[in-house]
């Protein structure tokens, strides 16, 4: 048994490099601090398209090499972030990523996207009552922009949210937990446009083409907007140099007059690396005023982590 810091929070991504282009900066921020940030990644991202030539033997159809390699990355990107406490869900490879719908990754039996939902929540429930998060992030019900992992993403954390607090659940680490708070991220409207028009003004960066808001996951008008948080340039920085450490699926662009101001995927389409994330609560409730601080009203104290580990 452990002590465990007084604020704790854990994020529930589809991917490696997903937490990295969503919550970098969330995360870099909070682990600066002394809170216990706790990643869990439910696929390897098998099926990612990957950018550079020099690397497309790992590809799904080729090799199919990927996911062992996108492991490395995440170790990386989370070394960038300062974050040292990442898992699998259910262990490494345990669910297989699931590709887009309507392709032959999605009919596979081993994809994340067939897993019964309540076996997939209980190995999140078994980290929950492990670390007791305060806090968790993850995806809205369409997961931001809906692929299939995102979408299932969301449920198997929204469900495991449940079972943790649940004393008839069985679990082989803790005692029932009640996550006092539950995130989905998002991208303020204002704020992307702002970023559009940056890139807009810098000539696009590197890229020939740039992307459009349609193409940023989770955007939502200003409104909804439960919780902000406003990364500095080392802040920024540092998710920055994460987002690269998934060098496989990401290209980052240098900015002569700061941190990296954009960066593009597997589309080559420019877009701006935001400075600046938001969430909306889970149960709907909107502030006066959007939280500065995810933790925000919570008390928090240390408690004893569920060992199993």
């Amino acid at each position: 048994m452990t002590e465990l810091p007084a604020r704790r929070l854990m994020l529930v991504h589809a991917h490696p490099d997903d937490e990295s282009i969503t919550n970098g900066v969330t995360m870099a921020r909070y682990a600066a601090e002394g809170v216990l940030v706790t990643l869990v990644t439910c696929t390897l991202g098998e099926e990612g398209e990957v950018v550079p030539p020099a690397l497309a033997h790992l590809a799904a159809d080729r090799e199919d090499a990927l996911g062992p390699h996108r492991i490395g990355e995440l170790r990386h990107a989370m070394r960038e972030l300062g974050v040292a406490d990442h898992r699998f869900l259910g262990g490494p490879g345990r669910y297989r990523d699931s590709g887009m719908f309507g392709t032959p990754a999605n009919e596979r039996a081993d994809c994340f996207w067939r897993a019964d939902v309540d076996e997939a929540a209980s190995y999140l429930v078994s980290e929950i009552r492990e670390v007791r998060p305060q806090v968790l992030v993850t995806y809205d019900p369409n997961g931001g922009y809906g692929h299939p992992d995102h979408i299932q993403a969301h449920r198997v954390a929204m469900r495991a949210v449940e079972l943790a607090a649940d004393p008839d659940h069985p679990s082989d680490r803790g005692e029932p937990h009640r996550v006092d708070r539950v995130y989905w991220n998002c991208a303020a409207r204002s704020e992307v446009e702002a970023g559009f028009a940056r890139l807009r003004a810098s000539g696009g960066g590197p890229f020939s083409r740039s992307a459009s808001i349609d193409d940023v996951p989770g955007v939502v008008d200003d409104d909804r907007v439960a919780a902000v948080i406003e990364g500095d340039d080392a802040e920024v920085s540092a998710k920055a140099a994460a987002m690269r450490a998934h060098a496989t699926q990401i290209v980052v662009a240098d900015s002569p007059s700061g941190p990296p101001a954009s960066f593009a995927l597997s589309n080559g389409l420019g877009q701006p690396l935001l400075r600046t994330e938001h969430f909306r609560l889970a149960d709907g409730t909107v502030p006066p005023e959007p939280a500065r601080d995810l933790f925000e009203g919570l008390v928090c104290a240390p408690e004893i982590g569920g060992g199993g580990r």
